[in-house]
């Protein structure tokens, strides 16, 4: 899991508390705040995910050459 992920997921967490405590005491800027942590939170996850995504098919294409390779080093 990219780290990317979890700094993503951790910042959501914070900016949904941040949110409802502003919700709760009637605070405008909190909750503007909260939901702007929020926010960028929930894109560094997505960023990770990709990040993940191309390792993952980096990690599969990879694999799937050294096989290739494997199969023509028997052949010869």
């Amino acid at each position: 899991m990219d780290k990317e992920r979890i700094k993503g997921k951790a910042q959501d967490i914070a900016g949904r508390v941040e949110r409802q405590v502003g919700e709760w005491t009637d605070n405008d800027k909190a909750q503007a705040d909260g939901a702007a942590k929020q926010a960028e939170g929930k894109t560094r996850n997505v960023v990770g995910k990709m990040k993940d995504g191309v390792r993952d098919m980096a990690d599969k294409l990879k694999g799937e050459h050294e096989d290739r390779v494997e199969r023509d080093e028997d052949v010869a």
